[in-house]
């Protein structure tokens, strides 16, 4: 490079090398397990670089902007949707792999995709899929299925198993520690920002908060954010520790949040009383598509899949609006008039 030249060429082995001093625990691109299909290697960007521009460009990350966080089918403007929420949970990931010494790139790319699954109308959308799918259905799975078959994206394995396990329902758990920064950086950011939807629903009131809870973490928001993600530095750092982890009294402060979001929020009559009706509306959608596989898009399917895995695949990819509208369309009678208002 040139004395005084205002830019410096970094291509991917400069970048490559650069991650040599990230921490002993980071996962480095170059020693990525690869991906399932081999391809050259690109000229500046390093493998989870790569993997990060796929997700963005992906059809179904398109797709969270219209689906629901918590408030179904949600029509003010500042509440929280799926794409969101994915925005604030890159942000927190990163800020914690950057803190911790390991890959943010990598980190990054599972937190963008770590959604990519999720069915209309949030986790009620899981319970409605539960009858097709022998042991249920869950989105991080479906999630993965996205990445490798109806988008084929041949991300790399380190992404796709982060995709996999971002759920702490999930076992195995992430083989990277920057898979488990994701876990943590989607509970905080679903913990800190729906109880600030709740608040805003009417749902809650800030002093509503467990005084724990709010004594640790301070005010909904970016305050709470912030203070849990100190939290799982402070915890990882401890010594003996060897994964991410949140310190032992904010975890604990963390749980009692999460039961009562739990049973005031999640549970509340606002934001499931239209639980049966979703599940109706998605049950309806699946059924009538079963009887006439015909109405499924040819760029949306798997062919090769048996008729229920290609409904099951159709209809979970819907936004909440696009579900809506199309059950409006199939079912023009009675019940239809009854189901859809109650979601708008």
């Amino acid at each position: 490079m040139a004395a005084g030249a205002p830019f410096r060429f970094t291509d991917r082995p400069a970048r490559e090398r650069a991650e040599e001093e990230l921490a002993p625990a980071a996962t480095r691109s170059g020693a990525s397990r690869g991906r399932a299909r081999p391809e050259q290697e690109d000229a500046l960007r390093t493998a989870f670089e790569r993997d990060r521009d796929r997700i963005l460009h992906a059809k179904a990350f398109r797709r969270l902007k219209h689906k629901t966080q918590v408030f179904l089918n949600p029509d003010g403007d500042h509440f929280v949707t799926r794409l969101t929420h994915t925005l604030q949970v890159t942000q927190v990931a990163r800020s914690l792999a950057r803190a911790l010494g390991l890959n943010e790139t990598l980190a990054e790319a599972i937190a963008l995709a770590h959604d990519v699954g999720h069915s209309p109308f949030g986790h009620i959308g899981e319970e409605a899929f539960d009858p097709y799918v022998p042991g249920g259905w869950h989105h991080a799975a479906q999630g993965v299925r996205i990445v490798e078959v109806l988008e084929d994206l041949n991300l790399t394995w380190e992404v796709r198993d982060g995709v996999r396990a971002h759920s702490w329902k999930i076992s195995p758990p992430p083989a990277t520690r920057e898979g488990e920064c994701v876990r943590y950086a989607d509970r905080i950011g679903y913990l800190s920002h729906d109880a600030l939807d709740a608040v805003r629903a009417g749902v809650l009131r800030p002093a509503d908060l467990p005084s724990r809870a709010r004594a640790v973490f301070g005010e909904p928001g970016s305050q709470m954010v912030g203070a849990m993600i100190d939290a799982v530095v402070d915890g990882s750092l401890a010594p003996g520790s060897e994964a991410v982890v949140m310190a032992a009294e904010p975890l604990e402060a963390m749980h009692e949040l999460r039961s009562f979001m739990f049973e005031r929020v999640y549970n509340s009559e606002t934001a499931a009383g239209a639980k049966q009706v979703a599940i109706d509306v998605i049950r309806r959608l699946v059924d009538h598509h079963l009887a006439h596989p015909d109405l499924i898009p040819a760029s949306y399917r798997d062919t090769e899949a048996d008729a229920v895995t290609q409904v099951v695949d159709y209809v979970s990819g819907m936004t909440d609006r696009f579900a809506l509208s199309t059950h409006d369309r199939l079912f023009d009678d009675d019940a239809s008039s009854r189901l859809t208002p109650l979601l708008r």
